[in-house]
């Protein structure tokens, strides 16, 4: 494998019986980049993700983390990663300083490095006050900072975060994102999952999966401008629910979705979308509105690009 690449995939497949839950991906992670793997629940994400940490073998295909082989050297990848599972793997009738010496050992720190460690956990975590704390009585928040801390006590250069961020608040989030972009920044590669899009902006390249198949992959700017293939307009007008059935019925609309407050609509060709949503408005007397060609979300991509799979494969 490539001296700069962290993790390499080829055709790598995991079935459950009859039900294929990964099917036959590819994909290479560089060295010290953040890369963002996305899709909506049940896409295959954290069944990937165990299959590249070696918790799961692989029904086939080939895969290499950190040099070793998934499938015949399980055990050697594990010592060189650290993995972070979405249910914060914590015990909580531990306080927060037992808890880092219970990972210490797992992780077989050295004794005489062992108070470091956990001083520099609690530090990365920004967890000083709840030393003495029952892991229990943390919020959300910190107890996700302490489980980043425990999954990577053993300073490992690969690092995969599952769904991280699932079920903190935004602010959380945006911290958490702070700490993840400066590991990266100390040569750490991050491989994490999650169906935010607004979190998969912070990534250098992403994969997008669906119903186990990758359906896009690219940096954020390549996912936007060149697996988008239809225009998107925005659309901004009161009462926009109204509205959004009605414009999806126009000629040249491909299909709309409300954003928020207003109107997302994929069109074939924007200019005459554009003129015919303002021909709709005014032979109804609507005000306040207007029509604007904009440069897609990384949410109107994950939309697009799971309809035209639905489409081509007839799932609709």
């Amino acid at each position: 494998m490539n001296d700069n690449i962290a993790v390499k995939v080829e055709n790598l497949e995991k079935k459950f019986g009859e039900f294929v839950a990964v099917n036959r991906i590819n994909f290479e992670v560089n060295k010290g980049e953040i890369f963002g793997f996305l899709g909506p629940n049940g896409a295959g994400k954290s069944t990937t993700i165990r299959m590249l940490c070696g918790i799961y073998t692989p029904t086939s295909g080939s895969g290499q983390v950190a040099g070793y082989d998934i499938v015949k050297e399980q055990h050697k990848i594990k010592e060189h990663i650290g993995y972070m599972s979405q249910r914060f793997s914590l015990y909580d009738d531990l306080t927060v300083e037992e808890n880092i010496d219970f990972y210490s050992r797992i992780y077989n720190i050295p004794k005489n490095e062992r108070q470091k460690r956990k001083d520099e956990t609690i530090k990365l975590a920004g967890i000083e006050d709840f030393r003495k704390s029952l892991t229990v009585t943390l919020s959300g928040g910190w107890k996700q900072r302490l489980a980043l801390g425990c999954a990577i006590i053993h300073q490992p250069n690969i690092i995969f975060l599952d769904e991280p961020t699932s079920g903190v608040d935004p602010i959380t989030r945006s911290n958490f994102w702070s700490i993840i972009k400066d590991m990266a920044s100390q040569g750490k590669t991050i491989f994490v999952t999650t169906h935010y899009m607004d979190e998969a902006e912070n990534c250098g390249r992403m994969v997008l999966i669906y119903r186990g198949t990758m359906i896009a992959m690219g940096s954020p700017q390549e996912m936007k401008t060149k697996v988008m293939k239809n225009d998107i307009l925005e659309i901004t007008i009161p009462d926009a629910e109204k509205w959004t059935e009605r414009i999806s019925k126009l000629e040249g609309i491909k299909e709309t979705a409300l954003f928020g407050v207003n109107i997302h609509a994929v069109v074939y060709e924007a200019q005459k979308s554009i003129q015919a949503i303002k021909n709709l408005f005014e032979e109804n007397g609507a005000s306040g509105y207007s029509v604007n060609k904009i440069l897609p979300s990384l949410e109107d991509v994950f939309v697009y690009s799971i309809e035209n799979y639905d489409q081509e494969h007839k799932l609709k």
